[in-house]
């Protein structure tokens, strides 16, 4: 096994910016869209289904998959300080968006967790500058240093916590369906007790 490497962002990615857009552009349908606030709500560390659309305008920033983005603006530097991967080609960038395309020897899905765990994500939540809303640009990423090791280790540890995140998916539909068989039993049980239909014996 190798052993990891710091690396500092600005010299093994290209750094650019979402574009325009905010929640009052968004439609029933029409050209899948990313926005920021959506990272805090929707979002795990990779994205590969988007569920809010505008209307395209000129000078869009569209992604090309295998993107890194990262929030430009938050309430507080810990929520501020995550990042996570673009699966897809063709969603719209949203402006408030710090977009991050790393190198081909780095993984981009393992990038993305590194930011949002961690020691890189407490340096970077230092770097989160503001009062009520809090910022971080291009230039603060650029300066983070990461420990990453060889790309096929990369790969494993990305695969590993997809696993997980698939198993967690999994559970999480039982238990809701679970809850729903519940919920359903007891809206149901009087009724069914008065009808005199069903034994609970």
């Amino acid at each position: 096994m190798h052993s990891w490497e710091q690396r500092k962002l600005g010299d093994i990615a290209e750094f650019s910016k979402g574009s325009g857009y905010s929640k009052g552009d968004l439609i029933e349908s029409g050209t899948p869209i990313i926005l920021y606030g959506r990272l805090y709500t929707k979002y795990e560390n990779s994205i590969s289904e988007v569920d809010t659309y505008v209307e395209a305008k000129d000078g869009s920033v569209y992604s090309k998959g295998g993107e890194v983005i990262v929030p430009a603006s938050g309430e507080t530097a810990e929520d501020i300080a995550r990042a996570a991967t673009v699966d897809k080609s063709g969603v719209i960038l949203g402006g408030d968006l710090n977009v991050v395309s790393p190198n081909e020897d780095i993984n981009s899905a393992f990038l993305a967790i590194s930011i949002s765990h961690g020691n890189s994500k407490r340096e970077l939540a230092k770097k989160a500058q503001g009062k009520s809303v809090v910022h971080i640009h291009n230039e603060e990423i650029k300066n983070l240093v990461v420990p990453f090791p060889a790309k096929a280790e990369q790969n494993k540890i990305v695969e590993y916590f997809s696993n997980l995140d698939d198993l967690i998916t999994l559970h999480q539909r039982k238990c809701d369906e679970l809850q729903s068989i519940k919920k359903f039993m007891l809206q149901n049980m009087f009724i069914l007790g008065r009808n005199r239909k069903y034994n609970f014996q």
